[in-house]
């Protein structure tokens, strides 16, 4: 029986969408991927729809290694809305209660953000897409079903007040650089709750994600665009390296000879790794001179061993 064969074309990198308000992740993922004709796609880590921003796309081989991205540090702007909660946190959600925020002055707000700097515990919204007995939390959430769920140890390395318009609904600005599986939904309820009027988040913009800028970033509506005029290879020029989230771990290169033995997935040695790595270190593995192969863990013995393999184009 005849192979059948792939949907698309085989195209490797990393396309940062500015992802726009109201569209779900995964349909602005399809999208990208339909403008590409790539035959694999991947996004690395979900934004809400009402949240817009940095969202990386990965296409074809570059999915293998979303994982450094889903676990790297995250960077937002967002607007608080004070003396509304809702049961999501956010403004999609059903109000809960209401409460006059006009007597918060910014003093009291600066009070309380302070004490959500550094590390801090942070018990995950019922709204999340984390799982309980292999459902989603907001699938369960949608039902009626609240569980509980165990607070999880964050860091927010910097939140900043922007403006504070104060009144009876009261909206605060500020702008978050936070370690992963931190929920600004949660930051925004759980000030809130501080302050003893409820809050919730109405706008929600991802500036950052890893070693991403929002300023990189392209619309949709550009990326059309340009697809109109053009066929998908020419958009190419687009997708950043697959290497980059893993940019930050040291680089490693194998002659061709021993290139060949890594890509079959045998442990290979390293003169790098054996004197600049230590056991367990995450490296990235290039041909000498050449394409990027891959990422590899560092041996007792200072071997490399393949953990993600790149599949080359034959």
């Amino acid at each position: 029986m005849a192979r059948r064969r792939k949907r698309g074309r085989s195209v490797n990198g990393i396309f940062l969408l500015d992802k726009p308000l109201g569209l779900s992740s995964n349909h602005a993922l399809q999208r990208v991927r339909r403008l590409f004709d790539a035959n694999k796609a991947g996004h690395t880590g979900a934004l809400d729809p009402l949240a817009t921003g940095v969202l990386p796309i990965c296409l074809g081989e570059a999915t293998k290694f979303s994982q450094y991205l889903l676990d790297s540090d995250k960077g937002y702007r967002s607007t608080f809305s004070l003396g509304v909660r809702t049961e999501s946190g956010d403004c999609d959600g059903e109000e809960v209660s209401r409460a006059d925020a006009s007597g918060i002055d910014l003093q009291q707000i600066n009070q309380a953000v302070e004490t959500f700097r550094g590390e801090i515990q942070q018990v995950p919204s019922m709204y999340s897409a984390l799982k309980h007995n292999g459902q989603p939390l907001y699938k369960l959430a949608r039902q009626g079903i609240e569980v509980e769920r165990p607070a999880r140890s964050i860091t927010i390395y910097d939140y900043q007040i922007v403006d504070f318009r104060p009144g009876v609904v009261a909206e605060l600005d500020v702008e978050v650089r936070c370690s992963k599986g931190t929920y600004i939904r949660c930051l925004a309820d759980d000030l809130g709750q501080m302050l003893g009027c409820g809050a919730h988040v109405s706008a929600l913009h991802r500036t950052l994600a890893g070693p991403f800028h929002e300023t990189e970033t392209i619309s949709l509506e550009a990326l059309q665009e340009l697809r109109e005029s053009c066929e998908p290879e020419q958009l190419d020029h687009l997708l950043k390296p697959m290497d980059i989230p893993v940019a930050d771990r040291m680089a490693v290169e194998l002659s061709e000879d021993v290139a060949a033995y890594f890509q079959m997935g045998q442990e290979v040695m390293s003169t790098q790794a054996f004197r600049n790595g230590q056991e367990g270190d995450i490296v990235r593995v290039f041909r000498e001179g050449g394409a990027f192969l891959g990422v590899a863990t560092v041996t007792e013995d200072g071997k490399i061993a393949p953990k993600r393999l790149v599949v080359e184009d034959l």
